[in-house]
């Protein structure tokens, strides 16, 4: 056979990065319209609307998903008989082409790889390392996949080393609801079984590659124990009724992938990994024929819906006369529609702030009366005034929450998914109130920004602080300034609703 070329390879991963950050795979879109067709949950289905939306438009307009485009992984399955015409590692030429890809100047993708993870935590700049796994196996050929994680979906990922007599369906039942919503499902759930603790995670990171079929095998039935398992976790967790985004609805799972691999006598290792509304993946082969070429997906074959703000839902605010007591009256679950002037800050610009306050050192803004979002954009380009710039994970600034309420003037926040108990202490204490935006809309949310400006901490890159001046953003009050969470009453509501409609047996 033909070598493979190191160009080629290269050319490859650089191209399937760039693809899946703005291409949804077409079985997860389908899957999601589907879902939104069965939804029940209003709440839910305005979620999933704008995450189809998204989805379209990211498509059309070749920029990311999610303005987290993800660390890159990348499953290598190298023919025995493969030959290479490269100079470079392996290793060094898929880092080569997850470079090219991030900083692509007409999408550029955000660089979210940290250095030094347990000290200075210095960005790489270009999104490298990416995490490679390989594989021997016979033949000639290389078979790859690329796949972009998020940190939102990859902090949740689960490990236990369970008794061999345990069972498998409790334990993933009591975990899920303790993940949150900051996975931004609907998603998939990857589950790995047996072996050993780091090959449990690793098959459950590897069967999320997998195509969406649990329709089809619903409709054909069952097979195998592990297929049986994957029917009874999907009727059961989306059971749960943790819905899209957390609000309460009927689908909170599209599909439940199992691997799983022989074990010692005395363990049971399993692991959960889910893939997020930003499910990002390509498959291709190479065998020196030239460099990998992508088929993109057809836009009609992308589900009809188009989200639109509903001003006879929403009500609209005005961010620059907003006051204390305007937070105050907002009510749960109540739709808003920002507009006005809006700063942003996230998990490093929380921190200096708090070692500033701590020295008595002046912030760069004034705080008082304003809206923080918890964002990281992607950057602009073309005549973008931002790129991509969806919610980042709440919780991780609970811990700020106090501080930033008490000694700064600061009266919301807006973020991705649910707050933990001490943050709506916090919020309930200071009648304040925390709004949630969709998770896996960024360029959706994005157009709704209309001017953005760095005004403080400009070293930390993305997580610096803007101010953007937003038209109609869309967002949800999912805790009030009584301390009542959306994200508890909502899957609580439809849990029981759940339990009461009839459900097919396969």
């Amino acid at each position: 056979m033909a070598a493979i070329k190191q160009d080629d390879f290269i050319q490859s991963v650089a191209d399937a990065f760039q693809f899946i950050s703005y291409y949804h795979p077409l079985d997860y879109i389908q899957a999601l319209g589907k879902a939104y067709e069965r939804e029940q949950s209003p709440a839910a289905k305005d979620a999933i609307a704008q995450i189809l939306t998204n989805s379209r438009m990211c498509a059309e307009g070749h920029r990311p998903i999610c303005q987290d485009t993800g660390i890159a992984v990348v499953f290598l399955k190298i023919g025995m008989n493969a030959r290479w015409d490269a100079t470079m590692s392996v290793q060094d030429m898929v880092n080569e082409g997850v470079r090219r890809a991030y900083n692509h100047p007409d999408n550029k993708l955000r660089a979210s790889v940290l250095l030094d993870p347990a000290g200075a935590r210095r960005n790489s700049k270009d999104n490298t390392p990416a995490v490679v796994h390989y594989e021997i196996v016979p033949g000639d050929h290389v078979e790859v996949i690329c796949a972009a994680k998020g940190g939102g979906s990859e902090n949740k990922s689960k490990m236990v080393m369970l008794n061999p007599s345990d069972s498998i369906v409790d334990w993933v039942l009591k975990t899920v609801p303790t993940m949150g919503a900051g996975w931004c499902p609907p998603g998939i759930l990857g589950i790995g079984i047996g072996g050993t603790p780091e090959k449990a995670m690793l098959l459950a990171k590897e069967s999320l590659m997998a195509p969406v079929d649990i329709q089809e095998l619903i409709a054909r039935g069952p097979s195998s124990r592990v297929e049986e398992l994957r029917l009874e976790l999907y009727e059961k967790v989306n059971a749960l009724g943790i819905g899209a985004q957390g609000l309460g609805g009927l689908t909170t799972v599209l599909d439940v992938k199992i691997m799983d691999y022989p074990t010692h006598a005395a363990s049971l290792p399993v692991a959960m990994i889910p893939n997020c509304a930003a499910t990002r993946h390509v498959h291709f082969h190479l065998d020196g024929s030239g460099p990998a070429r992508l088929e993109p997906p057809k836009l009609e074959d992308w589900p009809q819906v188009t989200w639109q703000a509903d001003t006879n839902v929403a009500t609209r605010v005005n961010l620059d006369t907003l006051t204390p007591a305007e937070v105050a009256s907002w009510k749960p679950g109540q739709v808003l529609l920002l507009n006005g002037r809006m700063l942003t800050g996230r998990d490093a610009a929380h921190k200096r702030i708090q070692d500033m306050l701590a020295k008595g050192e002046k912030l760069p803004v004034d705080f008082t009366n304003r809206v923080i979002y918890y964002v990281g954009p992607v950057d602009p380009v073309r005549d973008e005034v931002v790129g991509p710039a969806g919610p980042t994970t709440a919780t991780r600034m609970d811990k700020f929450t106090e501080m930033m309420l008490a000694q700064t003037g600061l009266i919301s926040m807006v973020g991705k998914a649910e707050r933990g108990p001490v943050a709506i202490e916090a919020i309930k204490k200071h009648k304040s109130a925390y709004l949630m935006a969709v998770g896996g809309a960024a360029y959706l949310v994005a157009k709704a920004i209309k001017a953005a400006k760095v005004v403080g901490f400009a070293d930390l890159g993305m997580e610096a602080i803007y101010e953007f001046d937003v038209k109609d953003m869309p967002v949800t009050v999912a805790v009030d300034a009584n301390g009542t969470s959306v994200h508890q009453t909502g899957p609580h509501e439809w849990a029981v609703k759940i339990g009461k409609i009839p459900v097919a047996k396969h």
